[in-house]
């Protein structure tokens, strides 16, 4: 039988400023391992540590920009545009402009604040 999410759980999220993400699908919400999905919505300036995850991550961008840094280089990622970060790339997301951002995040296994893996500060 199919399964109903009725509503999202709020996570604390990591970084400079409050951004919100609501898991629907993933290990606190739903108890599944195999993968997470969450609507991530974070205000202008904001930055997370970097990390270096245990997980695939497939982002979708639905509104604002997102700012993607990783070895080697920095791309911007725009509304109606997605990215890939794959399982043990360093990488650090920001929300530099003025509009913030508004994505989807699919991890792949789910999202764990062990497997993360973020710098040290």
């Amino acid at each position: 039988m199919p399964q109903l999410i009725e509503q999202p759980v709020r996570i604390e999220a990591a970084g400079n400023k409050p951004k919100l993400i609501d898991e629907y699908i993933g290990r606190v919400n739903t108890e599944t391992e195999a993968l997470s999905i969450a609507l991530m919505r974070s205000p202008s300036g904001w930055v997370e540590p970097g990390q270096r995850p245990e997980f695939d991550e497939f982002t979708i961008v639905l509104k604002g920009t997102l700012s993607v840094e990783f070895e080697g280089g920095k791309m911007e990622v725009r509304a109606g545009q997605a990215v890939i970060t794959k399982k043990g790339e360093w990488v650090r997301y920001s929300t530099p402009t003025e509009e913030g951002a508004e994505y989807i995040a699919v991890c792949l296994p789910a999202f764990s604040p062990d497997t993360v893996c973020r710098d040290s500060i």
